[in-house]
């Protein structure tokens, strides 16, 4: 393994993207390799070499990157690929506490494997600053840091043994407020307009106070403009919310944000928002 360690890169869209342009910025060979082709030509265009499979993709690599829709996306892609016993296999999709499969897959294999899901949506990904949650063993740290490093802004190391996927466990507390805010944000701006206050009326009651957040300030500005152009998506943000509410009954705990919250992102993803930013989850509200 050396200081630039070639990467593959499994999945394109709004995050992998980004990140795929900073692991190029870094100067690390990359191959990609993304279900729609298309999705990939732009990284193609950029320096990587865009792969037909992900056998292809994963021939030779030092690091494995999956950043997927979800936990049975991965899975798939993974047994496709046929990776290479030694490889590290860094696991940044959010897929909850339960992968079981995917653990299986990387000891069937013999890869090192890493779980670190991150923090961040589209612009975080594309100026490289994502905060990237990590466990896993010294030795694989060692290999996976310089895509860390060209990706995210900080790496968080929270274990030394991925297998207890500890880093995955707290993206979904992180989720968890993440989704209740945007959630939130959205019933706020509905009510207001349905009771006939302006929105901005309440926004400037909170401006500047304890109860004032940039994110409700962003999200907020979003809903007024009607601009869904996708950061993180409403179908994704449905995917977390489920996953949290499970992690949490799994847990023997009781949620109620949570899962109202999944049921909104639910049903605005059923009335065709589903690609949209998860701040279109307002749209629940009519």
């Amino acid at each position: 393994m050396t200081d630039t360690p070639t990467v593959a890169l499994l999945g394109t869209g709004i995050m992998g993207a980004g990140m795929g342009l900073n692991i190029l910025a870094a100067e690390l060979p990359l191959r990609v390799w993304n279900r729609t082709a298309d999705k990939a030509l732009a990284l193609g265009e950029a320096g990587a070499t865009v792969a037909s499979s992900p056998a292809e993709a994963v021939a030779g690599a030092d690091v494995i990157v999956t950043m997927l829709g979800d936990g049975s996306h991965v899975r798939e892609v993974m047994e496709q690929a046929e990776p290479a016993s030694g490889q590290v296999w860094a696991q940044m999709t959010t897929a909850g506490v339960d992968q079981s499969e995917l653990l299986a897959i990387a000891a069937r294999h013999g890869l090192r494997f890493v779980d670190a899901p991150v923090v961040g949506t589209r612009a975080p990904a594309e100026s490289g600053q994502l905060l990237v949650l990590a466990a896993g063993s010294p030795a694989a740290r060692a290999a996976v840091q310089p895509v860390f490093d060209a990706v995210g802004r900080e790496t968080r190391w929270v274990a030394d043994d991925a297998t207890g996927l500890a880093a995955s466990r707290l993206k979904l507390v992180v989720n968890s407020w993440v989704l209740a805010i945007t959630a939130a944000t959205g019933e706020a701006v509905a009510l207001a307009e349905g009771l006939g206050v302006d929105p901005q009326a309440f926004l400037d009651a909170v401006g500047g106070g304890p109860l004032d957040l940039p994110y409700l300030q962003a999200k907020a500005k979003a809903i007024r403009a009607r601009d869904w152009t996708p950061s993180f998506s409403v179908t994704n943000a449905a995917k977390d919310a489920d996953l949290i509410t499970a992690a949490a009954q799994e847990a023997g705990i009781r949620l109620d944000v949570a899962p109202a919250a999944a049921a909104r992102y639910h049903r605005a993803a059923d009335a065709g928002h589903g690609d949209d930013d998860m701040a279109a989850g307002y749209l629940a509200s009519f």
